[in-house]
């Protein structure tokens, strides 16, 4: 499976974003989807998580400044980040939990990372 990101780049503080997330390959359902961020040398900390049946899960920062949806007919997972502040500049990266079929039709879990999209807050 391969999770492609996009959307990142240097936006003014107050500024939105809208990132997104692909996941490719032999997928036969996406459990959940969501974005995590980490800066230089920090822990990688949650940002948003999708769960199925449109449940969502964000951390304290950014409550009431982001949202998360996801599209099962594109298996993409978008995360708009509103009244960006330089505190949110980070690497974003996408991760999923992807019930996975093999060739063999055997199914099975697999949590996967994308390569991250970097956020530039600019004061």
């Amino acid at each position: 499976v391969q999770l492609v990101e996009s959307g990142g780049g240097l936006v003014q503080a107050g500024g939105s974003l809208r990132l997104s997330c692909a996941a490719s390959g032999s997928i036969f359902s996406i459990n959940a989807m969501g974005w995590c961020r980490q800066a230089p040398g920090k822990e990688r900390d949650l940002v948003a998580w999708n769960t199925g049946g449109g449940r969502t899960n964000n951390t304290d920062s950014v409550k009431g400044r982001i949202t998360i949806s996801k599209d099962n007919t594109k298996k993409t997972v978008y995360l708009q980040i509103n009244s960006l502040k330089p505190e949110d500049a980070d690497i974003y990266y996408c991760n999923a939990d992807i019930r996975m079929i093999a060739p063999n039709a055997t199914l099975y879990n697999r949590d996967s990372w994308g390569h991250g999209t970097q956020v530039t807050v600019s004061s």
